[in-house]
């Protein structure tokens, strides 16, 4: 999935505002600062003017900055390095671990948004990518997800 659209759901599912979401990429790390304008771009739509693509280091910034925001920042840990390659299933990942969803939580999302996963289909997509049941998380599976969480964190 673009990042930019999981930037705009994640905003939209939270309400937040462009200054929110610098606040909250500052969270992971104090030292990794953006401006409001960047945040303008990157929520613009691909087909408008002033579009920014969202690139995988800010947008690992911004869902650290979600699970420091959420669960708290751990001040005997160091700060975790920045994932230079993000993919889906590390984005389902780090909301998970951001809104501490359990496995029944994470299948209730899923049939919110009308799209059931079985317990396997979900465990697979959480185990590391070289083991022999890993599965690849499509663009459709983390579109449902978003759609279930929004569901959940806003109602319906």
């Amino acid at each position: 999935m673009i990042n930019n659209d999981v930037l705009r759901s994640i905003r939209y599912m939270l309400d937040l505002s462009d200054g929110m979401i610098a606040d909250t990429c500052a969270l992971a790390d104090p030292a990794f600062v953006i401006d409001k304008a960047d945040v303008a771009g990157w929520l613009r739509k691909e087909d408008e003017e002033g579009f920014v693509a969202c690139d995988d280091r800010t947008l690992a910034h911004f869902l650290d900055g979600l699970i420091v925001h959420f669960r708290g920042r751990d001040e005997s840990q160091p700060l975790r390095p920045v994932e230079k390659r993000i993919t889906n299933n590390l984005v389902l990942k780090k909301l998970r671990v951001a809104f501490q969803l359990k496995d029944v939580d994470m299948h209730d999302i899923f049939q919110q948004a009308g799209f059931p996963v079985s317990k396997p289909e979900l465990s697979a997509l959480f185990r590391q990518p070289d083991h022999k049941n890993y599965r690849a998380c499509g663009d459709q599976l983390l579109r449902n997800f978003l759609k279930g969480l929004t569901l959940r964190v806003r109602g319906a």
